[in-house]
């Protein structure tokens, strides 16, 4: 499909992050996989060329271009290595640091900004709680005013960056009465007495992913740590989720998309009962099939992105994004084991690899049957 989304600049950037992964990450991949962790040369080297501050002001040594289409490209050129290596990055440039940026107090953007452009800090996001799932308003973590500081205490759950961050947006309880006015954000930094991280997670896909459970115990947060108003962070994760949403559809399809290439390029060269199996009907069919499922929605995140730049990308557009890309994706990975068949189902083959990192995008940043609620309710059911 052409698509009529980018321009020459955008194109231009694209090739940055393409040589950046080429260079940084693809060498390293079985690395990271074992080690469970991607190196902070990726990190350093993605700061260098500017991926990792497109959400940053140039004051805070960030490269912001005001233009989500970017954003775009670098989870396209990610997302065509590994969901895993993705989401490690754009947890931290797409999703936390757009929070920095819009909430925090300048003393804590001076400090901080300038390290997550450069990657020489890692951010990540702490929302989900062990009891409570999906549901934001149920958050158990709490912090209590103590002077001007304020004393943290709970625990999150799956947490991307978890295990390596430097600093961490942590949704808390303030005021137990208010329900969800009652959330506060609060930036917890690596060595604050009380912080503790559990073991790195043992998923079954993404493994060269950082995941890990975060541990709080009377952790004292300064004032100047606070994200904003007090009582408003749960507007904040709301404000800031549609952007999150989008950002994994993006991903999705692009991820599914490469390893559709692959894939009937091994159909090309495959040979059965004297010819390439991608001759049969079935599999042409088959993969016709999924080749029109990724134009199609395609076409929806092109729009989508679109009118995040315009500003009139809604909660519920987003939502669609979020479900019906995760679905395609896993629905298309599927089919493409099918067509390497017993190879599909070994590790050593990427599209093994792929299709067990895809079905966790029906669960993140909100299931998929909170998407088609959020949904329902737009259509005033």
């Amino acid at each position: 499909m052409q698509r009529s989304l980018y321009e020459p600049d955008h194109e231009g950037f694209r090739e940055v992050v393409a040589t950046t992964v080429d260079r940084a990450i693809l060498p390293h991949m079985d690395r990271f996989i074992q080690e469970r962790v991607i190196d902070r040369s990726v990190w350093r080297e993605a700061g260098k060329q500017g991926i990792l501050g497109l959400e940053i002001p140039d004051e805070y040594g960030g490269s912001f271009a005001d233009d989500y289409r970017f954003n775009a490209i670098a989870a396209e050129e990610f997302s065509k290595v590994s969901m895993g290596v993705n989401s490690c990055l754009q947890i931290h440039f797409d999703i936390t640091v757009p929070y920095f940026v819009a909430y925090g107090t300048d003393e804590l953007k001076q400090r901080l900004l300038p390290g997550m452009a450069a990657g020489e800090l890692v951010s990540g996001i702490g929302m989900t709680e062990p009891s409570g799932g999906t549901d934001l308003a149920a958050l158990k973590t709490n912090a209590v005013a103590d002077g001007d500081d304020w004393i943290l205490n709970g625990s999150k759950t799956f947490i991307t960056n978890g295990y390596g961050a430097d600093a961490l947006v942590i949704a808390a309880r303030t005021s137990a009465e208010k329900g969800a006015r009652g959330i506060s954000l609060f930036v917890v930094e690596e060595g604050m007495p009380g912080f503790e991280r559990g073991r790195k997670l043992d998923k079954i896909g993404q493994h060269e992913s950082d995941t890990a459970e975060l541990f709080f115990t009377d952790v004292r947060i300064p004032a100047e740590n606070l994200l904003g108003e007090t009582g408003e962070g749960f507007i904040y994760m709301m404000e800031k989720l549609a952007q999150e949403r989008l950002g994994c559809a993006i991903s999705n399809i692009a991820h599914a998309k490469q390893i559709l290439i692959e894939t009937v390029e091994y159909a090309q060269e495959r040979k059965a009962f004297g010819k390439p199996i991608g001759k049969f009907q079935h599999l042409k069919f088959l993969l016709a099939e999924q080749d029109t499922k990724i134009d199609v929605s395609q076409a929806y995140l092109d729009w989508c992105v679109e009118a995040k730049n315009a500003g009139t990308l809604t909660a519920t557009d987003a939502a669609k994004a979020k479900w019906w890309s995760s679905e395609i994706q896993n629905e298309v990975l599927d089919a493409c084991v099918q067509v390497f068949g017993g190879y599909g189902y070994m590790n050593e083959y990427r599209v093994a690899r792929a299709w067990q990192d895809a079905r966790v995008s029906k669960i993140w940043a909100g299931s998929n049957e909170i998407m088609k609620e959020l949904i329902g309710r737009d259509l005033g059911l």
